[in-house]
């Protein structure tokens, strides 16, 4: 994340690692810290394989889920292990050359992530308030050119913060601590860049999904009581399928701005740095939400979690599989 150690005071907070005698308490730290990156690394790989492989899940919303399961499996690869490692041990153990690497990618992948959602946001709104404009115009093609943009935008980004951020250095490497200090005027772009603009799109578009959805279940009712039911069927299943799609993303939304919130809120109020460890954690943890929420509301995720769990994968035509 870019605000991840901007905040935090330039002075090494620990001189030395504590020294750790091997307990109940710590193996037990370790194993939850196991357990969260084994969800977060295979959740967004069933994610991953899921949407990459079966061709009835290549829809232009389904390569924006597919960003983000990338974004989210990129935290659970070089983020989540790092950052647990270092809330455990209360220091940096693993070298200058590795704290500058999980500086950038966790710049990246956090960053990506947040505009990843935005683009969820505004796709959702412009499928629901203009379905026919929106199946003639975006297609699956459209929506990879998007993502493509978006990394690489957000990348050349974060290279930029790093490289011109207009200290010496910007990494300090205190003994045992990886911590990044950026200046007043990157904060201050980084704030509006990496929070502000894409969460307020986040917040403006699904209000105005959800006034398009209350509309969509006033029409599905007024066609229920004027015409015949065989006649409104497909207009009321479109509109039906279009509002639950809106629902379970609109969920994702909620879990993942709760879980962005109380980071940022504490970097603009607070000081210290002892609850913003935390926070980050919280932060980084919604990456290994969101497969949860797939499996929970989207049925094509847990037909596609079977079929790759028993190897049905590896089966002729397996890619053709009814997954909807």
């Amino acid at each position: 994340m870019n605000l991840t150690e901007v905040n935090q005071t330039d002075h090494c907070l620990q001189l030395s690692c504590p020294d750790r005698s091997v307990s109940a308490v710590y193996v037990f730290l370790y194993v939850c810290a196991a357990a969260v990156v084994l969800l977060t690394v295979c959740g967004n790989l069933l994610v991953i394989i899921s949407v990459c492989h079966f061709k009835q899940l290549h829809t232009p919303t389904n390569m924006l889920i597919l960003s983000l399961a990338v974004s989210d499996f990129l935290v659970g690869v070089f983020v989540l292990p790092f950052q647990l490692s270092r809330l455990t041990e209360s220091c940096w153990i693993f070298g200058s050359a590795m704290c500058t690497f999980y500086i950038f990618i966790s710049f990246c992948s956090t960053s990506t992530s947040i505009y990843n959602v935005a683009l969820i946001a505004v796709d959702r709104y412009f499928a629901i308030s203009n379905p026919f404009l929106y199946t003639e115009t975006v297609s699956v093609n459209t929506a990879c050119i998007v993502v493509l943009c978006n990394w690489f935008v957000l990348m050349s980004y974060n290279t930029s913060l790093l490289y011109f951020n207009g200290t010496s250095t910007g990494l300090i490497m205190c003994p045992e601590q990886c911590l990044f200090v950026i200046n007043d005027i990157w904060s201050l772009v980084d704030l509006l860049f990496v929070f502000v603009i894409p969460c307020s799109l986040i917040i403006l578009f699904y209000v105005l999904v959800f006034f398009i959805a209350k509309k969509h279940a006033t029409a599905i009712r007024d066609l229920n009581t004027q015409t015949r039911p065989q006649t409104s069927k497909n207009t009321m299943d479109s509109m039906k399928s279009e509002r639950k799609a809106a629902k379970v993303l609109s969920i994702l939304v909620a879990v993942f701005l709760a879980c962005l919130f109380p980071y940022f809120v504490y970097v603009l109020i607070g000081s210290g740095t002892t609850l913003v460890e935390y926070f980050i954690i919280l932060l980084y943890l919604n990456s290994s939400i969101n497969p949860v929420i797939y499996a929970l509301f989207y049925p094509w995720f847990r037909k596609c979690s079977k079929v790759i769990l028993t190897l049905q994968i590896f089966n002729t035509d397996s890619v053709l599989i009814n997954v909807r």
